[in-house]
C-alpha cells in the first residue's frame, strides 16, 4: 500500500479508495502497453516510471503487453528495443505479454457479437463511411449494410479471416449507436483485412483487430485491475466499457480506465509518427541519435536511468496536458552527474601554450581529484609538460575589467599546477591571417598548487584547464543542442515541425583530452573541467575516442530566453518613445533599434504571443505588432486569425503611424484569406479617410487601390 506519509498524487488516490471499497490488494495488477511501432520515448518513461512505480509501491504485479495489433507498422527491432530500454531503466516486469497473444479469443468474441447482432460486416468504401458517421455536429445515418443477417455477417467474417477478400473491401464493426455523441461509438471498426505478415504470428491471420477492440480485452484476459493511458484515451473509456459489457464475467475481476496528462518536453516532439519522420528523413542519424527524446537516444547522450526517473518523479502526475521545459530534464542530468561523475581535463578548441623558462623534456606528474562529491573517488595522475594546450578562448590579448581569463601582463593559474603569466604582445604569435597559433608564457616555479608555499597562495584572476601536448589524447566531441529551435514545434497551425529544426543542434570539433581517459568505455560519463559533462558513444574504437556532450554546466538557453524576453520588454519601451518625438529621423532611429532587435529573436512562441498580446486598442501595442510581421524572421508564418485580427484594429487606429505601417506590411500578402479580410477593412478606411491621415499614409492607401483595382 502506498505510504501514508506523502500526499497521494490523483492515481494513487483512484487505487486507495478502490481499496476501500473492497478490492483487495491482491488484485492488484498494472500494466505498461506499449505499441511496438517506434522507440520509446520520455514520455513513454514517465508512463513507465508510473506503473512500474505503482508496483514497487503496492507489492503488485506490472506486465509488459506489447499491443502488436497493426503489422503494417511493427517490427521485432521495436519489440527489442523497448525491453531493453524498460530494463535499463531499472524495471522488471512479472510477465510478457502480447495482444497477439489473443487473436483467437479475440476473434472468438467477435464472433459471439455478431451471433447477439451487435456487431456486422460493412462492405462501404472509406470515403462512403466517413460522410455516413456524421461530424461531432451532425449525427451519423446508419450503414446501408447494418442490417445484415446474423448468418450474413458470420459468412463474411469466416471468408475475410480466410483471406478471401482484398484489404479494403470489407471491415467488421460494432453496432453501437450512431447518433451517440461520443464519435467513437457510432459503430466503431473493430476489425480490418490486412494481408501483412505479423512479427510473431506470420500469415496465420489476415483480419487484425482495431487497439480499442483488443486493448480491454487484453486487460480483462491478464486480470489487470487499473488500465492507466494518457489524456487523448478519455473518450475511449466510453467504448473500453462498452466491449467489456459484452464478454465480461461477473465473477471475474473487470478492469477500469483511467487517464492522466501526457507530459510533453518543450523543443522536441514526443509523437512516434513524427519522430520516425525525422529518422526517415535524415535530419537525424536514427532511431538513438543523442538529440531525439527516444530514451536510447537520451541514454546514448549520456542520460543515466536515475536522471530519467527522477524526472519523472519531479514532474509528477496531473490532469491536464502541460508543457515541461526540458530544463527540467537537464537539471536531473546535472544533479546526477555531479554525483557520480569523475572530474577531467580536455580543450575543445586548442590553442598553443609554451611556458618559456620550464625545461625542455622535463614531465611532471600531479595528483588531481576525480569527484569532491563522490566520497569514494580516489586520486588520479595528471601529466604536464613546457607545452600545453588551453581553449583558445581562454586568452585574450587585452583584458576586460571582469576576465578571468590569461591575457598580456595578467596572471592565471593552471589548474593542479603553476601560476603563469603572459610578459608581453611580443609572447602572442600569430599567422599570417592574423589568427594566433602560440602563447608563450613564463611560470613561477615556487608557485605549485597545493605545495603551501606563499607564492603558492597567491591570488590571481583566473583559473583555467589545459592538456599537456606530449600526453594528450584527440578526441572526437560531438557537441549537441537542442533539436528544435521552438520550444513547441508541433504545436502551430500555420507551420511544420520541421521549420522548426534547429540546423546547429550538432557540432563535431577535434579536441584533446588527458591521458587517463585511454580505457575509456561506452557510456562512461565524465564532467570536462569548465565545459560540461560529457558521454563516450558507442562509436568510440580503441584507436578513436568520441565524446558527446551531455548538458553544459549551467543552462545557456534560459539565459537566452531571458534575453529575448527582455528584448521584447525593452522594444516596447522604444516604441512609447515613437509618438513622442518630433522629427522623422528620429523616428526612423527607433524602428531601426526595435526592427534589429525583433530580428535577434529565434523564439517563434515568443513572437507569436507578443503579436498576439500586443494586438490591443493601445496604439504603441499595435505599432509593435506590426513591427514583429515586418522584421521578424518568421514573417506572416503567424496564426491568420491573430493576423487578420491585428490588421482590421490597426487600419482602425487613431494613429497615422500604425494605419502606415499595417497598410505596407499588407503588400507582402500571399494567403488569399487575409488579402480577402483586409480588403474588407481596406475599403472601410478608404471610403472614410481619418483627417490626421499623412502625406504617407494617403500615398500608400493611393497605390494599394491601384493593386486592388
Amino acid at each position: 500500500m502506498a505510504s501514508e506519509e506523502k500526499s497521494l498524487n490523483f492515481i494513487e488516490q483512484i487505487i486507495e479508495e478502490d481499496l476501500k471499497s473492497g478490492l483487495s490488494q491482491s488484485k492488484l495488477h498494472f500494466r505498461f502497453p506499449p505499441e511496438p511501432n517506434g522507440y520509446l520515448h520520455i514520455g513513454h518513461a514517465s508512463a513507465i516510471a508510473l506503473n512500474f512505480g505503482l508496483g514497487i509501491d503496492y507489492q503488485s504485479p506490472v506486465n509488459l503487453r506489447f499491443d502488436d495489433t497493426n503489422p503494417e507498422k511493427e517490427e521485432q527491432e521495436f519489440v527489442d528495443a523497448i525491453k531493453k530500454d524498460v530494463e535499463w531503466l531499472g524495471y522488471t516486469w512479472a510477465e510478457e505479454r502480447y495482444a497477439s497473444d489473443y487473436f483467437q479469443q479475440l476473434y472468438d468474441w467477435a464472433v459471439l457479437l455478431i451471433k447477439k447482432d451487435k456487431a456486422y460486416v460493412d462492405s462501404q468504401s472509406s470515403e462512403d463511411m466517413a460522410i455516413q458517421k456524421g461530424t461531432p455536429s451532425t449525427i451519423g445515418t446508419d450503414s446501408p449494410y447494418r442490417n445484415r443477417s446474423v448468418e450474413e455477417n458470420l459468412g463474411l467474417f469466416e471468408r475475410m479471416k480466410n483471406g478471401e477478400f482484398e484489404a479494403g473491401t470489407h471491415i467488421l464493426r460494432a453496432k453501437i449507436d450512431m447518433k451517440s455523441t461520443n464519435m467513437l461509438m457510432r459503430d466503431p471498426i473493430m476489425y480490418r483485412i490486412l494481408h501483412k505478415d505479423h512479427h510473431r504470428t506470420g500469415d496465420a491471420w489476415k483480419i487484425y483487430p482495431m487497439y480499442d477492440w483488443a486493448h480491454g480485452q487484453s486487460d480483462y484476459l491478464e486480470e489487470i485491475s487499473h488500465s492507466f493511458c494518457t489524456l487523448e484515451f478519455l473518450p475511449h473509456r466510453e467504448l473500453y466499457d462498452w466491449f467489456l459489457d459484452q464478454i465480461i464475467d461477473d465473477n471475474k475481476l473487470r478492469p477500469k480506465q483511467r487517464e492522466f496528462a501526457r507530459r510533453n518536453l518543450s523543443h522536441t516532439v514526443v509523437s512516434k509518427r513524427k519522430l520516425q519522420q525525422l529518422v526517415k528523413e535524415k535530419h537525424v542519424n536514427g532511431w538513438d541519435d543523442p538529440r531525439m527524446s527516444t530514451i536510447s537516444g537520451l541514454r546514448r547522450r549520456g542520460y543515466t536511468a536515475a536522471s530519467l526517473r527522477n524526472f519523472a518523479n519531479t514532474t509528477g502526475i496531473a490532469k491536464r496536458d502541460n508543457l515541461i521545459n526540458v530544463s527540467v530534464l537537464e537539471f536531473c542530468i546535472r544533479e546526477d552527474l555531479n554525483k557520480i561523475a569523475p572530474r577531467v581535463m580536455a580543450v575543445l578548441d586548442p590553442v598553443k601554450l609554451i611556458i618559456k623558462n620550464y625545461p625542455e623534456g622535463k614531465e611532471e606528474w600531479f595528483e588531481a581529484e576525480n569527484n569532491l562529491e563522490d566520497e569514494k573517488a580516489d586520486l588520479r595522475k595528471l601529466p604536464f609538460s613546457r607545452e600545453l594546450y588551453i581553449e583558445r578562448e581562454d586568452f585574450l590579448e587585452v583584458a576586460t575589467a571582469k576576465s578571468f581569463r590569461l591575457s598580456v601582463d595578467r596572471e592565471v593559474r593552471l589548474k593542479n599546477a603553476y601560476i603563469i603569466k603572459c610578459e608581453s604582445s611580443e609572447d602572442v604569435i600569430k599567422d599570417a591571417e592574423g589568427n594566433i597559433t602560440e602563447i608563450h608564457v613564463t611560470y613561477d616555479t615556487d608557485s605549485l598548487s597545493g605545495s603551501g608555499t606563499e607564492s603558492s597562495k597567491r591570488k590571481v584572476s583566473g583559473t583555467l584547464h589545459w592538456v599537456s601536448i606530449p600526453h594528450a589524447l584527440e578526441a572526437e566531441v560531438r557537441i549537441y543542442d537542442r533539436l528544435f529551435t521552438d520550444e513547441a514545434p508541433d504545436s502551430y497551425k500555420e507551420k511544420n515541425f520541421l521549420d522548426f529544426v534547429n540546423p546547429n543542434s550538432l557540432e563535431i570539433v577535434r579536441g584533446f583530452v588527458e591521458p587517463s581517459l585511454v580505457a575509456a568505455k561506452n557510456e562512461d560519463k565524465f564532467q570536462f573541467q569548465r565545459l560540461g559533462y560529457f558521454t563516450v558513444d558507442k562509436d568510440s574504437t580503441d584507436s578513436k575516442l568520441v565524446f558527446n556532450k551531455t548538458v553544459g554546466l549551467k543552462d545557456v538557453w534560459e539565459e537566452k530566453g531571458k534575453n529575448e524576453e527582455n528584448i521584447i520588454n525593452n522594444s516596447l519601451k522604444e516604441i512609447n518613445k515613437y509618438f513622442k518625438v518630433e522629427t522623422e529621423n528620429e523616428r526612423r532611429e527607433i524602428e531601426n533599434t526595435v526592427g534589429l532587435n525583433i530580428n535577434k529573436i529565434s523564439s517563434f512562441s515568443l513572437l507569436q504571443n507578443s503579436l498576439k498580446k500586443n494586438t490591443n486598442n493601445n496604439k504603441s501595442s499595435l505599432l509593435f505588432a506590426q513591427f514583429i510581421l515586418k522584421y521578424s524572421y518568421f514573417k506572416y508564418d503567424f496564426d491568420k486569425e491573430d493576423i487578420k485580427k491585428l490588421f482590421s484594429m490597426s487600419l482602425r487606429s487613431e494613429s497615422t503611424y500604425v494605419r502606415y505601417e499595417a497598410l505596407l506590411n499588407s503588400r507582402d500578402f500571399n494567403d488569399v484569406d487575409i488579402k480577402d479580410s483586409f480588403y474588407n477593412e481596406f475599403l472601410k478606411l478608404e471610403l472614410n479617410v481619418p483627417k490626421n491621415a499623412s502625406e504617407s499614409e494617403l500615398l500608400i492607401i493611393s497605390q494599394i487601390r491601384t493593386i486592388l483595382k
